[in-house]
């Protein structure tokens, strides 16, 4: 019986050799872990910053025909950054996709990559037992906070979001946690009614700075993220507690 991915789709594995991903974390997871198997990537796969393979444009609108002429063996896609006409056409093309779905806690981010690694390459990453292990107990809730992803218009991290489980576990619970959307779109007047404790401002996929952002949110108190720790589920997970837990003005203790 062959493996599915997250979505349930049958996929051939038999530890792939050339593999092509769509999805910057789960890039920079294979390059740490299997980096003799990473041939293609996006132009936003930014990690390992010494990441040399081809690209193949970006995650929404990746160059099909390109990633046909890797010949891999594998591509790696995302329920929420790839779009699934992208993955039929792959799949049209004789090409093996794996789909994980868009996590929305980091244990299921982790069990998600641990469970491709085991079936693709059989393989227990020490980075994967290290996250698992930081990531495993949360803190209790000192401060609330709205997390902008985005202005022009302003969108901001609601519930089911990897990002609001990562601040949850660090003791900062969104106020959109329990939003009907996951990504709500509200008004610049309604965040700042809102009254949170914090605003958190990651330098990606916006890059929020001290001059573009906290002004819209007077009297406030902000901190800017590394957008990375915050959003990325891979190797980043562990750094990302210590840096997160610094720029949010608290240690783990």
């Amino acid at each position: 019986m062959l493996p599915v991915d997250d979505l349930g789709e049958p996929v051939v594995l038999d530890r792939p050799q050339r593999v092509v991903s769509l999805v910057p974390s789960i890039t920079e997871a294979v390059a740490v872990s299997v980096p003799s198997c990473l041939v293609g990537a996006t132009d936003y796969c930014t990690h390992p910053s010494s990441l040399d393979v081809a690209r193949v444009g970006g995650s929404k609108y990746p160059d099909v025909g390109r990633v046909l002429e890797l010949r891999p063996d594998l591509v790696l896609a995302n329920s929420e950054e790839n779009r699934p006409e992208d993955v039929d056409r792959l799949r049209a093309g004789g090409v093996q996709v794996w789909v994980t779905e868009a996590p929305a806690t980091v244990p299921m981010a982790l069990k998600s990559l641990r469970r491709l690694f085991a079936t693709a390459w059989d393989l227990e990453p020490g980075w994967l037992v290290r996250a698992e292990d930081l990531w495993r107990e949360a803190k209790p809730v000192r401060l609330t906070a709205v997390v902008p992803v985005w202005r022009r218009p302003w969108v901001v991290a609601g519930r089911d979001t990897f990002a609001t489980d990562v601040l949850r576990r660090l003791g900062v619970e969104n106020v959109y946690a329990s939003h009907e959307e996951r990504y709500p779109r509200p008004s610049l007047q309604e965040l700042n009614e809102r009254r949170p404790d914090l605003v958190v401002l990651p330098d990606e996929p916006y890059a929020f700075t001290h001059t573009d952002g906290p002004e819209s949110f007077p009297g406030l108190p902000y901190a800017l993220v590394n957008g990375r720790h915050l959003t990325w589920y891979g190797p980043s997970l562990v750094e990302a507690r210590d840096s997160l837990e610094h720029a949010l003005g608290y240690g783990r203790g």
